[in-house]
């Protein structure tokens, strides 16, 4: 069985640090050798991870389950999986937890995890696997360091809807309005004719008093 216990400080806060880190895609990004594939209809997800020990390298397939608690900023991770040739198989289980750090905009982030393994290259990954987690704990704080740097991506705003003009009628419909517009229009030119004639009447009759 190989323990991992991990205590990481990181220049950013908890929030962002967060943010990163209940991200599989970006926690994949942060370890070398490992890809992520597809996800599966209960939230866990197939990946992979490629270690060298000494001078074997061994690319392991997993199916992995992340159980978040986000107001508590704290996970577990569980994984069952075997290597290329089906000759070693290996169970893992992980908690970590975001906390502020010891100076304001700071985090550290605590691991606790166990690996049990089964098969042909048990023994041979268990006695090198101290300098392996060391290297890959390395690798990973550097890479966890600079994405939390990084300013989180804006959320892509939604596209505008084009406005539409109202269709036009056309055909009979068409003719109609056309006909009431004009209808109309003579009614109110007629309108305001009869209010001018009436208002010269009004002005004549008032000048020959």
């Amino acid at each position: 069985m190989i323990s991992i216990t991990e205590e990481i400080a990181v220049p950013s806060p908890p929030e962002r640090v967060w943010e990163v880190i209940s991200d599989p895609s970006a926690v994949v990004s942060c370890i070398g050798g490992a890809e992520l594939g597809p996800s599966h209809d209960d939230g866990s997800f197939d990946g992979t991870l490629a270690i060298r020990f000494g001078g074997l390298r061994v690319k392991f397939a997993a199916r992995v389950s992340l159980d978040l608690d986000e107001p508590a900023r704290e996970g577990r991770l569980t994984a069952r999986g075997a290597d290329g040739q089906g000759a070693t198989r290996f169970s893992a289980g992980a908690t970590f937890r975001v906390v502020e750090g010891d100076t304001p905009g700071s985090s550290r982030v605590f691991c606790d995890g166990e690996i049990k393994l089964n098969g042909k290259l048990a023994k041979l990954i268990e006695s090198g696997a101290g300098m392996v987690v060391s290297r890959m704990t390395q690798e990973f704080t550097d890479q966890l360091v600079q994405k939390c740097a990084a300013p989180a991506e804006p959320l892509a705003a939604a596209p505008a809807e084009p406005r539409t003009e109202p269709p036009r009628p056309t055909g009979l419909l068409a003719r109609l309005r056309a006909w009431w517009e004009r209808l109309r229009s003579g009614r109110q030119g007629q309108a305001t004719r009869d209010r001018e004639n009436t208002s010269g009447e009004a002005l004549g009759q008032g000048g020959r008093r």
